[in-house]
């Protein structure tokens, strides 16, 4: 197989799916594996060593839930799952195993190469730059200065906690969970009023208009992503 770009592992057992995908990212310069199922999956990983997996969730054998696990015992490879609509637990699980991101069935080629793009840069620079900017926002985490179109923004601790959680692994969805244990710590797990509350602050002090935040996206049931311009 001739390489010209970044290496994906597509696993997917639906076959107009795999053939789909395997034409569209070769046509963007991806270099494209396939596999039907999660064990073909996890040998592929160690084959293939690919930069990125797009990974079903509703496999035949294991699901995509435990291929993600599997895989985080030993990889950090970014993991992007594929999932119908209206599955908001699973996308959930997947996330808190390990996922990076997923995208909803059908979708939008361009979303997924946009998510695709997200994931592979982030993965390319995995310590934090100091300073991170996405439109008017900026975010020196060294200085804990928060400015949005050059103004100085005042923050809470735990707003500030917050934003800088979500700044480390911006462009990723962070699951409801994810963000309390990260900010409060353990036992705070049911505690979402208490993010609803910090998140809808933070977005009234960072947003031009908190009722359509540009920044803080919010991925409904089950999390939010901070948008990294792309």
């Amino acid at each position: 197989m001739s390489e010209t770009g970044p290496r994906v592992l597509v696993v997917d057992d639906e076959l107009a799916i795999r053939r789909f995908l395997h034409t569209s990212l070769t046509a963007h310069d991806y270099t494209v594996f396939e596999a039907i199922n999660g064990k073909e999956a996890l040998s592929a990983v160690v084959a293939h060593r690919p930069d990125l997996v797009v990974l079903d969730l509703g496999l035949p054998d294991l699901d995509g839930i435990e291929v993600t696990r599997r895989l985080r015992e030993w990889t950090p490879i970014p993991i992007i799952i594929l999932t119908v609509q209206e599955q908001e637990a699973a996308k959930i699980a997947a996330l808190d195993a390990g996922a990076d991101d997923y995208v909803t069935k059908p979708f939008g080629m361009g979303e997924l190469l946009a998510r695709m793009r997200v994931a592979l840069r982030r993965a390319a620079s995995p310590t934090v730059e100091p300073i991170f900017t996405s439109g008017e926002l900026t975010v020196d985490l060294a200085r804990r200065l928060v400015t949005v179109g050059g103004s100085e923004v005042q923050l809470t601790p735990t707003e500030y906690d917050l934003l800088r959680t979500l700044v480390v692994n911006a462009g990723k969805v962070l699951t409801h969970h994810q963000l309390l244990r990260q900010v409060w710590g353990m036992g705070y797990d049911g505690e979402t009023h208490l993010l609803r509350v910090n998140m809808s602050n933070l977005r009234h002090k960072l947003e031009p208009d908190a009722t359509h935040p540009q920044h803080i996206l919010t991925e409904p049931g089950v999390g939010y992503r901070l948008r990294v311009t792309l």
